[in-house]
């Protein structure tokens, strides 16, 4: 386990102290909304407070800050979002709510983001982060324009609960300042309200794993329902469910009309009121325990839905649905398969002198013995680490992060940005490979810091290979992929992952980041990629003979199909196919003449087929014509085809012709 603490600054923006007078807008407009028929009204209020007005004595929890909306219109609200743009520094200090006509007061922040400074943010219970993931500092004075606002998060409590109201009133917003030392400007604030429509369906989608303490390899089943609330006045139509099953779990069957391939449960019609589900049956391929989660989500519907959007991926709409599996069991360290190499192996070892890797350096390329060159190539879209304790600047090769096996690997020392960046080692071989087999040292789990998360694939020809992962104590596996869950010392196994591969390679693809157990930015991490054993490349070659009456001396003077009669020439064609994975040299192949028929001289060519063999070649295998890349001679009552290197795939043909005596 690779941890280092991680600090933070705050830095206090400068206020600019001006008064802006009263402006009270409303402004409305068809919205991008669940339903086509909605229709969202902005009101606004653009009255500064006195500068730095907002602060602990003038505006303290007791008596907080107000702005207010006028609402004339009396309608239904299906939604409400607010944006505010404020000057203060030290975020953290500040709590706000919204306050309906009814009086239903709702908070929208809760001393979030500490040491930041300023607001400028839209509250939507449709934003993908909470408010207490606002920590970076805002833009905000008198002559910052909003909307759009610069961030938009959800707000500490769901703005759903205005849902059902009705619109018409005075809507406050109240902003207190509960600590000493730090003040701050309003500016701006913006009241978006939904209208519900008259034409629509209320749908929800609901899952649950049936299964209890499901364990690796044993069948489990997931139960989606979806429902028409009673109150919608619509039936609809042609709903159908989008759950794409995750890795780590196989599908088998289903007791309804669900396509594996698509992953489109068709639900077809549900009246108000009515519900349908499904059952999702597969077998679990995850380790103990693994945990994944299966989610899924109605993505098309012939009415609006009230609430929700089909298929906008937004996990807060009643729409979107989820159930976490736990493989149930006692983690301990898999077992790798045993890699079968027929033809033998060869090692990389990073232990060799010749196979340094300069410490900082990317790009690196390394003679795999007699096969060819293999190279590494390392892409990090955040930042490279040094670290004296393990080697300096990475990427290095280094021996203290050795996953208990006391030799060199080559570290990945990285900051990412965020969870969802990753370092992509992809490594080029030299030849197709039939199978590999290689460890990945110290993918674990620092709580606050960062939650390894490793994928790995081949390639072959430019198709897809998935390789076996066996794991370690300190994560579990998902199909092709690794999940740090625990902490492991630089000098444990218990970090180590072990990846075969049994199919043919000719690259390797790494993928190194975290997963939902990490912090929203990741603090320093770590992995390490040990030796590489592969299978050997292999060649094969077959031949082909074929033959065929090209003219007779009948046929000659009447035309049609000429015979194998006396006095008929027969063109025989030799080809050869390299059939395995890497080139084959020095080949060398006879074909002894058969005694009823003639060697015609001067007529033996070769070329890469039957019938683009044109290269003459003469009949004592020397002279000029030799120096072309394929030879080939006859010798009395036998002709000879060579050449010194065939690729794999690649074909030779000679050909040359015959008279039946």
């Amino acid at each position: 386990m690779i941890v280092a603490a991680q600090g933070w600054m705050a830095r206090f923006a400068p206020l600019v102290r001006v008064l802006v007078a009263l402006t009270m807008v409303a402004l409305a407009f068809m919205a991008a909304s669940p339903a086509s028929a909605q229709v969202t009204t902005r009101y606004t209020n653009t009255t500064d407070s006195a500068t730095g007005f907002i602060n602990e004595t003038n505006t303290p929890c007791s008596n907080p800050y107000t702005r207010t909306f006028t609402v004339g219109s009396n309608y239904t609200i299906s939604d409400v979002n607010i944006g505010v743009l404020l000057a203060h520094t030290y975020r953290g200090d500040l709590l706000m709510w919204l306050v309906s006509p009814s009086g239903t007061r709702i908070q929208l922040a809760s001393g979030d983001g500490a040491g930041a400074d300023n607001y400028n943010v839209l509250f939507d219970d449709s934003a993908a982060s909470a408010i207490s993931n606002y920590t970076a500092n805002a833009t905000a004075t008198a002559s910052t324009t909003v909307p759009p606002y610069a961030a938009t998060y959800r707000p500490a409590s769901v703005l759903s609960g205005f849902n059902g109201q009705s619109s018409a009133g005075t809507w406050t917003l109240e902003i207190c300042d509960r600590f000493n030392g730090d003040s701050g400007t309003f500016y701006q604030a913006d009241l978006y309200l939904t209208s519900t429509p008259t034409n629509y369906a209320d749908l929800s989608l609901s899952k649950t794993l049936l299964t209890s303490n499901p364990t690796s390899g044993s069948s489990a089943t997931f139960r989606l329902t979806v429902t028409n609330a009673a109150t919608s006045p619509q039936t609809a139509t042609g709903i159908e469910v989008r759950d794409i099953l995750p890795t780590g779990f196989s599908f088998t069957g289903s007791n309804g009309s669900y396509n594996s391939s698509t992953g489109i449960w068709s639900v077809g019609s549900l009246a108000p009121g009515a519900s349908a589900s499904i059952d999702i049956t597969g077998t679990v391929n995850a380790s103990a325990g693994g945990s994944f989660t299966n989610t899924a989500e109605i993505v098309s519907s012939s009415v609006p839905d009230i609430d929700s959007t089909p298929d906008n991926g937004v996990t807060s709409e009643d729409d979107y649905a989820s159930a976490t599996l736990t493989v149930s069991g006692t983690r301990t360290a898999g077992v790798p398969p045993t890699l079968t190499c027929p033809a033998g192996f060869i090692l990389f070892d990073w232990d060799l002198p010749a196979n340094d890797w300069a410490a900082g350096t990317t790009n690196n390329n390394y003679t795999l013995g007699a096969i060819g060159q293999i190279q590494f190539l390392m892409q990090n879209p955040g930042t490279w680490l040094n670290n004296a304790s393990v080697g300096g600047q990475s990427p290095t090769r280094q021996a203290v992060v050795h996953g208990a096996t006391f030799e060199n690997s080559v570290l990945q020392l990285v900051d990412l940005p965020d969870r969802s960046s990753v370092v992509t080692t992809t490594i080029t071989l030299p030849a197709i490979m039939r199978g590999a087999q290689f460890r990945i040292f110290d993918v674990d789990y620092a709580n606050n810091q960062f939650a390894d998360r490793m994928e790995v694939e081949g390639r072959y020809q430019g198709a897809t290979v998935i390789p076996i992962l066996t794991n370690g104590v300190s994560n579990y596996v998902v199909g092709n992929q690794a999940f740090g869950d625990a902490a492991s010392n630089n000098d444990s196994a218990d970090g180590n992952i072990t990846v075969t591969f049994n199919a043919p390679i000719d690259t390797i693809i790494i993928r190194y980041g975290n997963h939902s157990l990490a912090p929203t930015n990741p603090g320093q991490q770590g992995i390490a990629i040990h030796d590489i054993n592969f299978c050997r490349p292999t060649t094969s070659i077959t031949a082909i003979k074929t033959s065929s009456v090209i003219s007779d001396p009948v046929t000659a003077i009447t035309g049609g199909t000429p015979k194998a009669i006396p006095g008929a020439t027969v063109r025989y064609c030799l080809l050869f196919t390299n059939t395995g994975d890497t080139a084959a040299v020095n080949i060398s192949a006879s074909d002894t003449l058969p005694g009823d028929l003639t060697y015609t001289a001067g007529t033996l060519k070769s070329g890469t087929s039957c019938s683009t063999a044109v290269q003459a070649e003469d009949d004592d295998s020397s002279g000029a014509d030799e120096s072309d890349p394929h030879g080939a001679a006859s010798t009395g009552t036998v002709v000879t085809a060579s050449a010194t290197s065939l690729a794999a795939g690649a074909t030779y043909a000679v050909t040359f012709e015959m008279t039946v005596d």
